[in-house]
């Protein structure tokens, strides 16, 4: 495993866990971060990620992509 941090722009990952404390696991999840669902990472800017997930853009600072491993 490793964080969405280190997935190269336009590739598309598996979520296998989902870190931190339970208000932002639910968080995520509510923005369709969940296990086993598939993310795509559209771009990378200096460390903040846009990726998609489901059929929605959804933009996250690195501290945030940290706590996704895929």
């Amino acid at each position: 495993m490793m964080p969405l941090t280190m997935a190269g722009q336009g590739e598309q990952v598996i979520i296998r866990k989902i870190t931190g404390k339970d208000e932002i696991r639910q968080h995520l999840a509510e923005l369709g971060f969940v296990v086993d669902e598939t993310v795509r990472v559209v771009s990378d800017l200096g460390g903040n990620l846009i990726v998609q997930v489901k059929d929605s853009r959804i933009a996250l600072d690195r501290g945030m992509a940290n706590r996704i491993l895929v």
